[in-house]
């Protein structure tokens, strides 16, 4: 026979931006000892004194459940989806091997089949004093039976007495129901942006490129034009600037030939040497480019 519950179900009253405690009850009403251990599935927001313990035979031990301190109130009609379990085995002869840790620790090796289970849910209450009818889960005396049990952990085992120590809202961590979303909202909005800016940067690149791309044949004769008499600039400038580089070139070669020498006759010129300009290459391979994509 496992150990019975008072109450039931933990309610906590608002406002929680403070801690809020709740003392529960765990009696032995059978005829040995009972190991217990008390679980929930928000460790993080709940603190637990004791959250093992013994439990002599026809005695009781109070349990002190804190809940930690909230940045701002969950809604009024927020449902609190927070459940405890209560773990309880009798403590035998045999299993008696001093230190709660080592019962349990035997216990779940050995004899798993022994522990008896119940569950308390958590209900947020009103501010104003009003007494609801809090939804009653038949955790006295009712196994869980073949229910799902959802992920409990361990609370913190020790913390100060709400009179004794005061509570920073910071330092402590939210219920699920308080958590902003203002963390969420700004990423949101920073994928918003960069997904908008990779759209426009595609869009202008493809404007670019069907702008680029001659639609009929007399914009490809207009382009070829163009792309010819650039080429015959860019030709006559290679010719001029030559011509001038070869004068140029021719003076400075007779003066030193004067100064070495000590002639007044005209030294060999030099010539410049050998190759295309770039501006050439550039343009006859824009020709070549627009040729090859008009005709094949």
């Amino acid at each position: 026979m496992s150990v019975s519950l008072d109450p039931p179900e933990l309610g906590f009253r608002r406002p929680f931006t403070h801690e809020v405690t709740q003392l529960l009850r765990l009696r032995n009403p059978s005829n040995d000892p009972i190991a217990f251990k008390v679980k929930t599935t928000a460790p993080k927001q709940y603190c637990v004194r004791p959250n093992s313990g013994r439990i002599e035979v026809g005695s009781e031990v109070k349990v002190q459940v804190l809940l930690q301190a909230m940045r701002e109130d969950p809604p009024p009609d927020a449902r609190c989806r927070d459940k405890f379990l209560v773990q309880s085995v009798a403590i035998t002869p045999d299993r008696d091997l001093g230190s709660i840790t080592a019962i349990w620790q035997n216990v779940e090796k050995v004899a798993k089949a022994a522990i008896e289970e119940r569950k308390i849910r958590v209900v947020f209450l009103p501010a104003d004093g009003t007494t609801s009818t809090p939804q009653r889960n038949n955790v006295n005396g009712t196994h869980l039976g073949t229910e799902a049990l959802p992920a409990y952990g361990s609370p913190s085992p020790s913390y100060g007495s709400p009179q004794a120590e005061a509570v920073t809202p910071n330092t402590r961590s939210m219920a699920p129901d308080s958590q902003p979303s203002s963390t969420n909202e700004t990423m949101a909005e920073t994928a918003s942006n960069a997904a908008a800016s990779a759209q426009s940067t595609v869009s202008s690149a493809a404007t670019t490129v069907v702008n680029a791309v001659p639609k009929s044949s007399e914009d490809l004769q207009a382009q070829l034009a163009q792309a010819k008499a650039t080429i015959l600039r860019l030709t006559q400038q290679n010719e001029e600037q030559v011509l001038r580089q070869r004068k140029t070139d021719a003076v400075n070669q007779d003066f030193r030939e004067r100064i070495t020498t000590g002639t007044t006759g005209m030294g060999v010129q030099k010539q410049p040497g050998d190759g295309v300009p770039v501006q050439i290459v550039a343009a006859l391979c824009l020709l070549s480019f627009l040729l090859a994509y008009f005709l094949f």
